[in-house]
């Protein structure tokens, strides 16, 4: 079998890309320890030395450990070929077509060329050249700045064994257009076309370039000559939503996109959710509500897309963000009659916009219904709604969220818990306020000497008044209908809280004892 042919690695292109960021082993998760003890060899030892210190190890190699092990050394591209050729011997030479493609790739991504042209004359002599091995020394050409080598490469993959097809052609326009030449792609097939008829392929990868560079006028000009060459087709869905999503980004964009839109449905043809998405996503980033309301209408009542929870959830942000609440929560209750469904995210981005724009009784509202279908507010949502609905004079709403605190969370409570016990306290509900102090003590929640302070002072105010601050034979009007605390009846303290209070002017001086300990 042909082998990599021993030469000096120094022979480099001389224009250099960015460093590129290539894998290591050491970040690499579950990884076999022979693989790792392999790497660790190849990435610490002079190239000079390797091949002695692997013999040493005695470990037994397969093509599959061949194979992990230079897709984590091409940062040692010197030593990673005579870790090849080391193993090659214990393996007969039957190196994996895979593994022969990663030497290439490994050179190739170095710059170094020549090295590289002899791997794949090994791979010829041995008939393993495919599509795959040219791709990778189309990309590492064009990674260099190298495109005319790498069209020089395409004009001779038949000497190789590999035909110069559409696919072929299209590897190689792939390759230019990822590094951001899509001008030097479009350049290629104006002239390849006359050998090589592009299919709807050649065109949308042209497409995408344009797209990911924001090439408007160009976009235009090469979908033009699409629909020229290969026609209309509903099956060139990547090609149309790469120009919509070009043209977006264009002066006048919006609408740019929407004649196009009209254009395509004229035609039967479509674009995907992936220009929808998209689209969704930027607006959702530059707050761009008109832009998406009218792409929204479009690709629902025209093109006849679903949006799924995802997208839904897009719109509900770009509406809060925008404190568009209202619309916001129109949103969430239209998503189950489309076929989707609120997730945490629906109910947390609106959850949080409402109490933060104090729209308290929606908030109130859509708290039960996320309780209810297992939805939690986040922690942070729920100090504030607790803080929120005290403020404003809601204190029984507040216990609803308290409640659902302490059964859900149980840390970072004390500073709520005593802003609860506090309002309520301040809200004339001195019963309900040594009640919820009592059970976060019992919870092991600090109440602080401040709260416990103030609740002694109202209970020697009570007892000295003699009568509860709710005067009448009946419980207050805003008890009405409340599940979650108990009726207040008026009474006589003496009575009702005569040894009570003292009971808890005890606990409450206790407790207060034990924080000055």
């Amino acid at each position: 079998m042909g082998k990599v042919k021993k030469r000096t690695h120094s022979q480099r292109s001389s224009s250099q890309p960015k460093p590129p960021n290539f894998p290591s082993y050491q970040t690499a998760p579950n990884l076999n320890p022979k693989v790792r003890l392999l790497c660790e060899i190849i990435s610490t030892t002079p190239s000079s030395t390797v091949e002695t210190l692997l013999q040493d190890t005695g470990l037994r190699i397969t093509q599959f450990d061949v194979e992990n092990v230079l897709k984590f050394s091409y940062s040692f591209p010197s030593q990673a070929v005579k870790f090849f050729r080391w193993s090659g011997h214990q393996l007969q030479h039957h190196h994996s077509p895979y593994s022969w493609n990663l030497v290439v790739d490994l050179l190739g991504k170095n710059g170094l060329f020549d090295a590289m042209w002899d791997a794949v004359k090994s791979m010829k002599n041995e008939g393993l050249v495919s599509l795959a091995t040219f791709g990778s020394v189309f990309s590492s050409y064009v990674s260099f700045d190298k495109v005319k080598e790498a069209v020089l490469t395409f004009e001779v993959m038949d000497q190789y064994g590999c035909v110069r097809d559409i696919v072929a052609l299209n590897t190689l326009i792939s390759a230019i257009c990822r590094e951001g030449k899509t001008i030097d792609g479009l350049e290629f097939l104006s002239v390849a076309k006359s050998r090589i008829r592009p299919d709807l392929d050649s065109y949308a990868i042209l497409l995408e370039g344009w797209e990911k560079e924001g090439n408007v006028s160009l976009a235009k000009t090469t979908f033009d000559e699409m629909v020229a060459e290969v026609g209309w087709d509903p099956a060139n869905v990547p090609a149309y939503d790469s120009f919509l999503s070009t043209l977006i980004k264009g002066k006048d964009g919006v609408n740019e996109a929407l004649k196009y839109i009209d254009i395509l449905l004229q035609r039967k043809c479509y674009p995907g959710i992936k220009f929808f998405r998209d689209v969704l996503e930027d607006f959702q980033k530059v707050g761009n509500v008109r832009g998406a309301e009218l792409i929204w209408k479009a690709m629902v009542e025209k093109v006849g897309i679903r949006p799924d929870t995802e997208m839904y959830n897009l719109m509900i942000e770009l509406y809060c963000s925008k404190n568009y609440t209202d619309t916001a929560k129109k949103m969430l209750d239209e998503m189950v009659f489309t076929g989707a469904f609120p997730d945490m995210q629906s109910y947390k981005v609106l959850f949080h916009f409402l109490i933060k724009n104090r729209k308290l009784k929606d908030a109130s509202v859509l708290f039960n219904e996320m309780v209810k279908n297992e939805f939690f507010p986040i922690k942070t949502d729920c100090i504030a709604a607790v803080k929120i609905f005290l403020d404003i004079g809601d204190p029984y709403v507040a216990v609803k969220v308290w409640k659902f605190m302490i059964e859900n969370y149980d840390s970072d409570l004390d500073e709520t818990g005593n802003l609860l016990i506090n309002g309520l306290r301040d809200a004339n509900m001195l019963p309900e306020a040594v009640k919820y102090a009592e059970d976060m003590i019992e919870r092991g929640i600090k109440v602080t000497s401040a709260t416990l302070s103030r609740l002694k002072h109202s209970l020697s105010r009570e007892k000295k008044d003699g009568v509860l601050a709710v005067p009448g034979g009946s419980s207050p009007s805003c008890f009405n209908g409340l599940d979650d605390l108990a009726p207040v009846a008026s009474c006589h303290l003496s009575k009702c809280l005569g040894s009570r209070v003292a009971e808890l002017k005890t606990k409450l001086n206790e407790e207060e004892n034990i924080q000055k300990m």
